[in-house]
């Protein structure tokens, strides 16, 4: 057994593991209750189980509880309050923006574009649709076909939804 402590969603959290190379996904899920990173295929591949770590882009699927003691993991659920939003029901602006671009058909794999597509325009304000583009395209594995969709909301995001 192995005790970790770290943030989850801005709040102080303490999980006791058997193992703690036990991925952090299923960490997220079991332990908090969390339905926003989701398994797709266990490889670092799919993006759908995407978390921030310390403000950047993770795959938790591949990413051990152990290996996030004394930090910072934000998943969808938490990103209002990160940005120190309002209204914690509330869409944060690049899930808005998300849905007015109708980039979203399942959902399933959400959490890969709405926070790499976050990260990246938080870390580079001013980027262009061409940057936006070069910089998601590969993580954006959505078999729906919204892929194009999905970086016009970015897009939409990086030029109004930063409220």
């Amino acid at each position: 057994m192995a005790t970790f402590a770290f943030q989850v969603n801005g709040a102080n959290s303490t999980v006791t593991i058997d193992d703690p190379t036990t991925p952090l996904l299923f960490v997220l899920q079991e332990n908090f209750q969390l339905n926003g990173p989701r398994f797709g295929c266990g490889l670092s591949q799919c993006g759908a189980c995407t978390v921030l770590l310390d403000g950047q882009p993770i795959r938790s699927c591949v990413t051990a509880v152990s290996s996030v003691d004394g930090h910072s993991v934000t998943s969808l659920e938490g990103l209002r309050a990160l940005d120190g939003l309002p209204d914690p029901s509330a869409l944060h602006p690049i899930q808005q923006a998300f849905v007015t671009e109708q980039a979203l058909q399942c959902g399933y794999c959400a959490s890969g574009p709405i926070l790499y597509g976050y990260a990246f325009v938080r870390d580079n304000p001013g980027a262009s649709r061409a940057d936006i583009q070069q910089a998601i395209t590969g993580d954006l594995i959505c078999r729906c076909g919204t892929n194009t969709r999905m970086i016009n909301a970015i897009v939409r995001y990086a030029s109004e939804g930063k409220q």
